[in-house]
């Protein structure tokens, strides 16, 4: 049975804010191969390849995230979701600090990027991890009757990671003379995150187990090899949770990663612009995506869901021309709505996902489902968009990629079950139409 109030309360708290650090490390990334890295690491090249090359070192992460939920996911399974959640936070926290005390491709030759991918890999491990852990745990502590709006609460660490660290980021480019941000000033947000990663852990070290899954565990009904199970008795679910969720990746990369490159690169415009559009939108998610996650509790997870899937894919034909206008303010809308239409996606999709799986086997099926489907969606979207762009000239073409990718999405919902009303306490076993 779920825990206790306050002690939900405290589990969903420090899903929070791990989750917001994990994304803080994971975003500096990001942020940073759009704006420094490409100019640090791959110097010996134009800028758009030297963009290009940053970026798919940015995609390695996208390919370790489908192991690192294997691996994490297993152990989560199999000892439980709260020892692996202090593990994930330390791979992330370490290899984020290291990244801070990289040197250049001037000091070391191509050893400087073979080091940056190797460490990028070592965070998308982390992140592959923890998504998993942080969304069962508020899930299986709460109230069956607000469990989208629990399991919202370690999305919301999205935009609060993004925020943290593209707001540091953008503070340092706006204050510091660019030599010196490209010298020293990048680093210092990468440092804070070992830092960071303490107060993380203080918290997590406070909580306690999963009552759902230390019921599964006191019948000795724990999993042997869970990801083999979940391949065999949870097809569908599996192919719901990959198919659900690219259109949302790729729609949220295009939204405030490819931003960033089309405004600094085809339209000219200082990094700032961008990064402040992107803020602000980012800041309103915090409210708007446990909004959404709790009317997936009233509505059901696939119409809000599906509300926000058609939302996307109509404003990303408005997107572009918006950016084109050049005006801040319009770029600022631009960013605004397509980030709430992100957020009408993302707020009910943690429980959507989690509740297509079995107890005994949903830390291994969820992040399985979740990660690999990182890989097509958010590891590329970024790339294929500069390709399509350069391409073809026009940035119809990168709508209707995002366009394509949302009708993934779409299916994915059309082929799995309306998950709200499902009891996660009594399930009589593993099914591939139950959770």
């Amino acid at each position: 049975m779920p825990g206790s109030t306050s002690q939900s309360r405290r589990v969903i708290l420090a899903s929070l804010i791990g989750t917001s650090l994990e994304w803080y490390d994971f975003f500096l990334y990001t942020t940073a191969a759009t704006l420094v890295f490409g100019r640090l690491f791959f110097p010996t090249f134009d800028p758009l390849n030297a963009t290009l090359l940053a970026l798919t070192t940015n995609a390695v992460a996208f390919v370790a995230r489908p192991l690192g939920g294997i691996v994490f996911g297993h152990f989560g399974d199999r000892t439980g979701r709260k020892t692996v959640l202090v593990v994930t936070l330390l791979v992330m926290g370490i290899s984020t600090f290291l990244i801070g005390v990289l040197p250049g491709y001037d000091t070391v030759g191509v050893l400087a990027p073979v080091m940056l991918a190797t460490l990028r890999f070592v965070q998308g491990l982390g992140l592959g991890g923890e998504w998993g852990g942080a969304v069962i745990m508020s899930l299986e502590h709460g109230d069956r009757r607000r469990r989208g709006f629990n399991a919202s609460w370690p999305q919301v660490g999205v935009p609060a990671g993004y925020v943290l660290a593209t707001g540091l980021l953008a503070f340092l480019s706006f204050t510091l003379p660019d030599a010196a941000f490209l010298s020293w000033g990048w680093r210092v947000p990468f440092l804070l995150s070992g830092v960071l990663v303490f107060v993380g852990l203080w918290v997590r070290l406070k909580i306690t187990e999963s009552p759902l899954f230390a019921e599964v565990e006191q019948q000795g009904a724990k999993a042997r090899l869970p990801l083999l199970e979940v391949l065999r008795t949870h097809p569908r679910a599996l192919l719901s949770a990959f198919t659900a969720r690219i259109g949302v990746d790729v729609a949220f990369y295009t939204f405030t990663a490819y931003i960033l490159v089309y405004l600094t690169g085809p339209l000219g415009l200082d990094r700032q612009v961008g990064l402040n559009a992107v803020l602000v939108a980012s800041a309103l998610q915090l409210a708007l995506i446990p909004l959404f996650g709790s009317l997936s509790d009233r509505y059901g997870r696939r119409p809000v869901y599906l509300a926000g899937v058609v939302g996307a894919a109509v404003w990303v034909f408005a997107f572009f021309p918006l950016l084109e206008t050049r005006s801040t303010f319009l770029i600022i809308v631009a960013a605004v709505v397509a980030l709430v239409t992100h957020a009408a996606m993302y707020g009910p999709q943690a429980a959507f996902i989690a509740e297509l799986f079995s107890t005994r086997l949903r830390y291994s099926g969820a992040s399985m489902g979740y990660q690999v489907a990182g890989i097509a969606g958010g590891a590329l979207a970024p790339i294929i968009a500069i390709k399509l762009f350069d391409a073809f000239g026009t940035t119809l073409a990168v709508s209707v990629y995002v366009v394509a990718a949302l009708a993934v999405t779409a299916l994915g919902l059309a082929i799995a079950p309306e998950t709200r009303d499902l009891d996660l306490a009594a399930e009589p076993g593993p099914s591939p139409q139950r959770a």
